[in-house]
């Protein structure tokens, strides 16, 4: 048997593309958009109130190493003006916020990175989503779009943190489009430190976003930002 490994070389070049992150104004969509416009992408920070869109759009524009232009509007605009969105928005409004979105996001590659998580005072738990998983929710919502699940196991903390010039994890990425998988392979490995690895079709995207619960246990028992590494590959 042949041992394929891991080839960035079959990737496509996505350092052009121009990348939308609804919910930019939270801890993860907003360190998401600090790391792409650090690797010189044009980004756009969505929110359901333009002028918060727009002030987080500015705030990361000026932060330290951004080489792309960064701005915000409201998720309409947003949607309608990127090549790609990633939804990173609470998943308890995750519903609300993406089914009004099924037009500006026809045809397009959507990131779904949303852990639906319950906390108690045992700790971060995983609650069952109807679909099977938030990525399949966000797939029957947009059926015209192109839906794929990464970005469950980045730290927002390392993200947003200037100092950190690598992020050293591999992001899970899982969709039944092959061509839209490979294009957020590369958008991952567009910040520096992390590879994008494909784990599989879309229906096994409700593991993936359960293993958040488990990761933020191993950080509060150790005091770390844990992230998840292939090994083998």
């Amino acid at each position: 048997m042949t041992r394929m490994g891991y080839d960035v070389s079959t990737l496509p070049d996505v350092s052009a593309l121009v990348v939308g992150i609804l919910g930019g104004t939270g801890d993860q969509g907003r360190g998401l958009a600090y790391r792409w416009a650090r690797a010189g992408h044009r980004v756009l920070v969505g929110s359901r109130d333009a002028a918060r869109g727009a002030a987080a759009g500015a705030e990361i524009a000026g932060l330290p190493g951004v080489r792309g232009a960064v701005s915000g509007a409201d998720n309409t605009t947003v949607c309608r003006e990127a090549d790609l969105v990633v939804v990173a928005v609470p998943w308890e409004g995750h519903a609300d916020t993406v089914a009004p979105l099924r037009e500006p996001l026809a045809g397009k590659v959507v990131v779904d990175c949303v852990n639906p998580l319950g906390f108690d005072k045992r700790g971060a738990y995983p609650v069952a989503v109807a679909e099977g998983s938030v990525a399949e929710q966000a797939a029957a919502l947009l059926p015209e779009s192109r839906v794929c699940a990464a970005f469950h196991h980045v730290s927002a903390t390392l993200l947003a943190d200037p100092e950190v010039d690598h992020v050293e994890l591999d992001v899970l990425v899982l969709g039944d489009d092959d061509d839209a998988v490979a294009t957020v392979q590369a958008l991952a490995g567009r910040i520096a430190g992390v590879r994008g690895i494909y784990a599989g079709r879309l229906r096994a995207a409700g593991a993936v976003e359960a293993l958040t619960a488990n990761l933020i246990a191993i950080n509060r028992r150790y005091k770390v930002h844990a992230g998840v590494r292939i090994t083998d590959l």
